[in-house]
Formats: structure tokens, sequence, C-alpha cells
């Protein structure tokens, strides 16, 4: 899937698009990457000199949602409702490529349950359990 294609799939644009690339896609499973450079905006503020460009936790977990995000199909607009048994195991600095994969635990409705995990070059950095509520685009306006 290219970025065109992805930017179909989510109806998200820059800079709240944390996926560069899709590798897999299918109803259960979803894996996605991305290239993690100093120019992302929240390094900007998100810590001071001395102190090293640590991505934040949020934007990992974001990034991770998005992908699960992929398991609902094409277009659809959903929120993160909870997040369970988040675990953030090793800090995501510039210059990691982060593979983000989701699984599909429940589905009920327009709810999701996902297990979602962040690794970078096979080790892990966060994992976490989450609940995605798919949202009418229309009435979103």
């Amino acid at each position: 899937m290219d970025i065109e294609e992805l930017k179909r799939a989510l109806p998200l644009g820059y800079p709240y698009l944390l996926i560069d690339r899709v590798l897999l896609r299918s109803e259960e499973e979803a894996v996605a990457q991305k290239c993690v450079t100093i120019n992302e905006p929240y390094f900007q503020g998100h810590f001071r000199p001395p102190f090293p460009s640590v991505m934040p936790g949020t934007m990992i977990l974001e990034g991770m949602a998005q992908t699960a995000g992929l398991l609902l199909g094409e277009g659809k607009l959903a929120v993160l409702a909870e997040v369970e048994r988040a675990r953030f195991r090793r800090p995501v600095v510039p210059g990691d490529r982060l593979t983000f994969r989701a699984k599909a635990l429940r589905r009920r409705g327009p709810v999701l349950q996902a297990h979602v995990q962040a690794e970078v070059e096979g080790e892990p950095a966060a994992e976490a359990v989450i609940t995605l509520v798919v949202r009418d685009a229309e009435k979103a306006r």
C-alpha cells in the first residue's frame, strides 16, 4: 500500500498521519511502519537540551491505533475510546524505524478491540490493548 492508498484508507493528513507505509493488511491483522525523523513537529518542544529527543508515548500509541484502524476497512473514521495495559519498553528516537502491529481481538458492531505493538528492529518499544469506535463520517462534520 503506497502513501496515496494509505491516505484513502485513513482519513488523516499531515501532521496527524503517523504511518509511512503498510506492509500487511487483512481483516484480522495489520503491519505498518513509521520512519522517525528529527523533523517531526512533536520533537520541537517535547524535551529541551541537554536531554535527547524522545518520541512521546502518546504519539507511539496513536501510531498503533492508526494501524488498528486499518482493520476497519476503507475510509472509516474511528476514535480511540479506550487504552488498556499500555506498556512502554524502550525510548524511540530519530533514526528509528517503528514497526506497528495490530491484531483484532474482538469486533462488535462499530467497536473493535485490538492488541497493538510497536517495535524497533525487532525489539519491543510499546504494547497495549485498545478499543476503537467507528463514527459516521457524515454525522461527525
